[in-house]
């Protein structure tokens, strides 16, 4: 009888919007407590923790290239960090677990209304009849996203994904 060893699970990454996140260095601490790949993906280059499992991707092109960039690779077990709605829509798509900065996550279930939440305000904007963005960023925003990024993570655990492999070396 030939023992068969068990598959290898897959590992977790987390992509960052990153060009107006104001939650990275939340994401840097928990990527490097659970020992997962931090893809930050922008349009132009930014400072960065130097560590070996973050990978700064910077984009050229168009309005949308970080945006395609992320949803043309994530699939199951990634985390993508994002408060850009139609992104979310993508990579719900793909199978992602969707976090807005806020802690908000966005689900297959809450995708459609954001949308239509999103095209009515654009709307309303484009009509002058609404002028105000979204609402100050705070603490307890922060604090939201910091248990909704671990509640993803661990459910992906469950789910039989992994952290990455340890890297030796710089």
């Amino acid at each position: 009888m030939e023992l068969v060893a068990p598959p290898k699970p897959a590992p977790i990454a987390i992509y960052v919007d990153a060009d107006a996140c104001p939650v990275k260095d939340e994401v840097f601490k928990v990527a490097g407590r659970h020992r997962l790949h931090v893809y930050v993906v922008a349009n132009s280059f930014m400072m960065l923790p130097r560590e070996p499992w973050i990978e700064r991707i910077v984009v050229s092109g168009g309005f949308d290239a970080a945006d395609d960039w992320i949803a043309e690779r994530v699939a199951r077990g990634a985390i993508v960090i994002t408060s850009d709605i139609p992104l979310a829509d993508r990579c719900i798509k793909a199978g992602a677990e969707v976090i807005g900065p806020t802690g908000k996550p966005f689900t297959e279930a809450s995708i459609g209304m954001a949308l239509a939440t999103r095209d009515m305000m654009e709307d309303l904007r484009a009509m002058g009849t609404a002028t105000g963005g979204p609402k100050p960023f705070s603490a307890r925003d922060r604090s939201a996203f910091l248990q909704a990024l671990d509640l993803a993570i661990q459910r992906l655990k469950r789910a039989a994904f992994a952290a990455a492999e340890p890297r030796l070396g710089p």
